[in-house]
């Protein structure tokens, strides 16, 4: 915001061509839906005329409807985009809930208000028309990838603290998460954990690639964890997780060596089969669903880890970062990785975190806007 000190100046808004209030960026994933709200503080009359029900409702709630979310820890505020100031707020509800929110947004007057909504994520052509029949609203949509990478970009420079690292991630007393500086991060991969797993290799803000990914992600723990005990949300399977023990389930290095296999430097604690004990009647009988729930997560987590690492084998790269909604309140999985990664590279490699995790392409895909425009 410009003014040249007076009291009467008018205040300089920025282009004309920038796209109406209110502003939405949204993730439309395969598990989880993530929305990102631009709250202007430095609004017209004309906009705070057209705008001020649907601040009002989204600022002064951390619920929406039975499964909406905004996560108020993550809030960003004085954030600049394309010469306005305003707050970024972070909210989240499962994709099934689509139509509940689209019910949700009608109510509140939605579909009588000039807004801008920027979508990317394979639910951005999903529920296009839904969009468009429902609220009248055409969805800009962006590349999922690109998104990704300038929401990442935009927020990390926004905050100082977006990384960080895990500290003796293997001692449970000890464990501590450390700030890490990313001012100078090129090269480094992208490991992106969502309902799937995409791994990029990124050379500098304009030169990645996507190299690898899984089917096996975040979507697939919940599955497994919801058929292997009885549990209804992603919350529930990490709480059940947390509390579990997955040796009940796997099949350890020791169980097959007695200990360690020391040749190849292989520790007889670490996992040597998903589930291999699993094939033992006495054992089935012994498993707990907290045991199944921590197995599902620790089998997913490792090969995540293990797929990244041959990854930046592959690729030169020394340096990753994990994303991704599966992380969310996911320390287990997140000491998981960082313990793994420390200990295949002989501790050269840090596993690096976000704060805002899950957010970046709802983040990235407004921007993209601000850029075609």
């Amino acid at each position: 915001m410009e003014t040249d000190g007076s009291s009467s100046a008018p205040v300089q808004f920025g282009p004309q061509e920038l796209p109406p209030m209110p502003w939405f960026g949204m993730d439309i994933g395969g598990t989880l839906s993530k929305l990102v709200y631009f709250e202007p503080l430095d609004t017209s009359n004309t906009e705070e005329e057209t705008t001020s029900n649907i601040r009002k409702y989204l600022t002064n709630n951390l619920a929406y409807g039975d499964s909406g979310h905004r996560d108020e820890d993550k809030q960003m505020g004085e954030i600049i985009i394309r010469n306005r100031r305003g707050r970024l707020h972070f909210i989240r509800f499962p994709t099934t809930q689509m139509s509940q929110f689209i019910d949700l947004a009608k109510e509140k007057g939605m579909a009588n208000t000039l807004s801008t909504v920027c979508a990317t994520g394979g639910g951005a052509y999903k529920f296009e028309k839904d969009f468009l029949r429902e609220l009248n609203m055409q969805l800009h949509k962006f590349d999922e990838l690109d998104s990704l990478m300038s929401g990442l970009q935009f927020i990390e420079e926004n905050n100082p603290k977006e990384m960080y690292y895990w500290e003796n991630p293997g001692d449970d007393q000890m464990a501590r998460t450390v700030s890490y500086d990313f001012t100078d991060p090129y090269p480094y991969m992208l490991v992106n954990i969502g309902s799937g797993v995409s791994i990029l290799a990124v050379k500098s803000p304009k030169d990645y690639s996507r190299v690898s990914g899984t089917s096996l992600g975040g979507g697939t723990f919940l599955g497994l964890s919801r058929l292997l005990t009885g549990c209804s949300t992603f919350e529930e399977a990490l709480e059940l997780a947390s509390r579990g023990e997955n040796r009940n389930v796997d099949k350890l290095v020791k169980d097959i060596y007695g200990g360690d296999y020391s040749r190849f430097g292989l520790p007889g604690d670490i996992v040597a089969s998903s589930f291999g004990q699993m094939n033992l009647n006495e054992r089935i009988s012994e498993a707990r669903k907290e045991d199944l729930a921590k197995a599902t997560l620790m089998m997913i987590t490792n090969n995540i880890g293990s797929i990244a690492r041959l990854c930046c084998r592959g690729e030169g790269i020394d340096r990753v970062v994990f994303v991704g909604n599966f992380l969310r309140i996911n320390t287990v999985a997140m000491k998981s990785l960082a313990t793994a990664m420390e200990f295949w590279s002989g501790g050269s490699m840090k596993a690096l975190f976000c704060e805002h995790e899950g957010y970046f392409g709802a983040v990235g895909c407004l921007l993209e806007l601000m850029k075609t425009n």
